[in-house]
This record gives structure tokens, sequence and C-alpha cells, in this order.
């Protein structure tokens, strides 16, 4: 089996720095899942977007007439949450449907329903959290009208992202429910240790091929027709 070389994030030749992770989805992810671990990672990319424009209607906040730390918080999130979502919700849930593992199915469920939550906060938008929601952008236009103009636009992302969120939690929550995954199988990986590295799916099924069947050298001989002792 070829060596499989990180590919993820894809980084130009000229930066010294090499990827973190594999991703490749049609080689890991089983064909019945690749669809729904895709719908997440764009369910990631479509936050980061977010964020980008996020810190340009902050910007605009600012210009007409708000705080600056919201300006200060938006670049903050940016950087934060981007690597942080990747790392913390989205490759537990490509581990997860990778190696059918109930401790990044655990992990994906609990930090995941964490940034849905955050992100119904950011879509509500109170001020100083450097989040323009929906509150900040009408309250704001008795103030400046282009920049709550300005203001809408991550108000209305960050109410798609939430959206979005929750019908993969509750996608993700109803497979894993209807394949059996438990709490206790959970634990049990954890004290096993199994979730450090769980095996591949593809791995998994290898154990049972080789000699783990049964093998037979001959074919047995029957007596011809009614011939039986």
């Amino acid at each position: 089996m070829a060596e499989k070389v990180n590919n993820f994030p894809p980084l130009p030749k000229f930066i010294p720095l090499k990827p973190c992770f594999y991703q490749n989805f049609a080689d890991e992810i089983p064909i019945d899942y690749q669809a729904l671990v895709k719908r997440i990672y764009h369910v990631w990319i479509f936050y980061c977007i977010t964020l980008v424009v996020n810190i340009i209607a902050c910007l605009a906040w600012w210009i007409g007439g708000g705080s600056g730390v919201n300006f200060g918080l938006a670049i903050l999130w940016l950087i934060l949450f981007s690597p942080c979502g990747y790392v913390c919700w989205f490759r537990p849930a490509y581990k997860a449907f990778r190696s059918d593992s109930s401790f990044n199915f655990m992990a994906f469920f609990f930090i995941f329903g964490a940034q849905f939550v955050l992100t119904v906060l950011q879509a509500i938008g109170f001020s100083g959290w450097g989040a323009c929601g929906w509150l900040a952008a009408i309250t704001f236009f008795s103030t400046s009208v282009a920049s709550a103009v300005f203001m809408l636009f991550p108000a209305i992302m960050f109410t798609m992202s939430a959206v979005t969120m929750l019908i993969c939690i509750l996608r993700v929550h109803k497979f894993y429910r209807g394949a059996g995954g438990s709490f206790q199988k959970a634990q049990d990986e954890w004290n096993s240790g199994a979730w450090r590295n769980p095996p591949s799916r593809e791995a998994q099924y290898s154990n049972f091929s080789g000699n783990s069947l049964p093998e037979y050298p001959t074919v047995p001989n029957y007596p011809p027709g009614n011939q039986w002792p």
C-alpha cells in the first residue's frame, strides 16, 4: 500500500511549511457517507468566509461610529476559529466516518454543538462581541444606514451557518444512533486507547481476510449416486 502523504492545507511550494493532514474523501470515506462529510467540510469553509465578511462589516461599523473593539475581536475570531474549527470539529467528524469511531463521534457532537451555539449568538449580534449580527445591524440603522447595510451581510451568513450546522448535527446523530452508537462505546474506546489512532474501515475489514478464514487444502470427495455407507 502506498504511503499517504499529508496534503492539507494545500500550501504553495515557496512556503517552508508542510501540510499537517491527509484528506481524501474518495480514498478514506465510505461512499455512502462522502456527501455528508463533504457537507460538513463545506460548512467549515462557509463559516470561515463568514468570519472574513464579518471583519469587513465590523470595519464599516467602526467607521460609522461604532466601537473599534468589535473590529479587533472580529480579526481574533477569524484567526482563532478558522483553524480550530477544522481541527476540533471537522477532523473528528472525518475520522469518525473514516474509522467508525464512537469517541470521535462524541467529540464532534460536543464541540460542534458548542460551535452551533456560538454561531447563533454571533447571528444575534450582541454589541462588543465582535460579530455583526441582526441586533447590531438593525439598531445601527439609526446611526449610519450605509454601515448597517454592510452589517446585514454577516448577519445573514451567520444565520445560514447556524441553520446548516443544525442540519448536519441532526443528520450525523440520526446516522450514529441508527448504527447502534452510544456513549458507552465512546467510553470503551477511551479506556482502551483506540481513540488515539483508530484503524480505517479498510484495515478493519482486512482483519477478516487471509488466514483468519478456514482453509481447505483439498475438496472433499463424495460417493456417486446413492452409494453412502
